[in-house]
């Protein structure tokens, strides 16, 4: 049976924070400074801090959402480049950053 979608799919509404952002470190920030690991990477599309994500012990990623608002982050793992938008709790298509 098809599937008839009569509700509009959840849209991003913070589009407009993304920002061409030069990443802070090749690393995460925080563990960097602290001399700690990470499992992957995140960078902030709003300021390009570099974050450890949530499965990481530190989660520097989503304390930087906390700490700042900046709602839009992007993989930064080689060869990902899928985002998220933290307010939104919505997976981010990669053609939204093209051009920035």
């Amino acid at each position: 049976m098809a599937q008839h979608h009569h509700h509009q799919e959840p849209v991003c509404t913070h589009l407009d924070q993304i920002q061409s952002v030069t990443p802070s470190a090749q690393g995460c920030e925080e563990c960097l400074k602290m001399g700690d690991t990470w499992v992957h990477l995140r960078m902030c599309h709003v300021c390009g801090h570099v974050g450890c994500c949530d499965s990481s012990k530190n989660t520097h990623a989503t304390k930087h959402f906390h700490a700042t608002q900046h709602a839009i982050m992007q993989s930064f793992q080689p060869g990902e480049d899928w985002g998220y938008c933290f307010v939104d709790q919505l997976m981010l298509d990669p053609s939204v950053f093209a051009g920035k």
